[in-house]
């Protein structure tokens, strides 16, 4: 039985800054715990309902046999595990993977996703999944975007995160001088770029997805070779970022 103690621990990692200072995360659902313990990511402890466990007999006896440590809860207690009005019965306890961090930025890909400002965790999770459907295995996240490891945003991710390798808390400037010198020329999606479906693409690519309440910065826009753009055909003033993010990956990858 867990103490009520290290409950509330537990549950402070709702919170970014001590995800940050102990090196741990949430997740919530069967589905994404799977997808995190199939990466290969240390599960420190996985928490579930007696109603949980009575449906999913099979999963609980596949953590036993990996050796996992599991503990029960009641629900309101599990509920104060998550941030969801209605909680899926389970949630783990992760280590944070270790190769996200800048010393280790030691790219293979040729196109690259950098995500600038990107704040909310919806939109960054889902930007997360649709890398991971257009087979985009490595992306750059700057200091200034939302958590990875906002629970929103892992369930936005629909497990993606566990796919990719992930660099985050970047700064933007200090990635793009690094990506010039490794001969990547620097695309950047804005309203006044150029058009997608016509423009010549380059073998070596990063392509970068900035608010789209505020636009690429100074700092995006000064490191930048191109700018690119999704033709507009009616009325809309802007594209959400996540589904820009999907119509422009979709097009590259249709032609390279």
């Amino acid at each position: 039985m867990i103490s009520k103690n290290k409950l509330k621990y537990y549950s402070s990692l709702l919170h970014k800054k001590y995800r940050d200072s102990e090196g741990k995360f949430l997740a919530e659902g069967k589905k994404i715990i799977e997808e995190a313990m199939e990466s290969g990511i240390n599960a420190e402890v996985i928490f579930f309902t007696a109603e949980f466990a009575r449906h999913e007999e099979d999963f609980i006896s596949g953590c036993r046999k990996l050796q996992i440590r599991l503990e029960e809860l009641k629900a309101t207690e599990l509920k104060r595990l998550t941030d969801t009005v209605t909680p899926q019965g389970i949630v783990g306890v992760f280590d944070k993977p270790k190769h996200n961090l800048i010393e280790n930025l030691n790219l293979k890909s040729k196109l690259i996703v950098l995500l600038d400002n990107i704040t909310e965790p919806g939109n960054l999770g889902a930007i997360i999944r649709n890398c991971d459907w257009f087979g985009i295995n490595e992306i750059l996240i700057s200091q200034n975007s939302a958590d990875i490891y906002n629970p929103k945003t892992i369930r936005a991710s629909m497990g993606s995160i566990f796919h990719l390798k992930i660099f985050d808390e970047l700064v933007t400037g200090v990635v793009l001088s690094k990506l010039r010198s490794k001969n990547y020329k620097i695309l950047c999606a804005d309203l006044t770029g150029e058009n997608i479906f016509e423009m010549k693409l380059p073998d070596k690519a990063v392509i970068i997805f900035s608010s789209e309440a505020h636009g690429p910065s100074s700092v995006v826009l000064g490191n930048t070779d191109l700018r690119i753009t999704i033709p507009r055909f009616g009325n809309a003033e802007s594209l959400n970022v996540a589904a820009a993010t999907a119509v422009i990956l979709a097009e590259i990858k249709r032609r390279i």
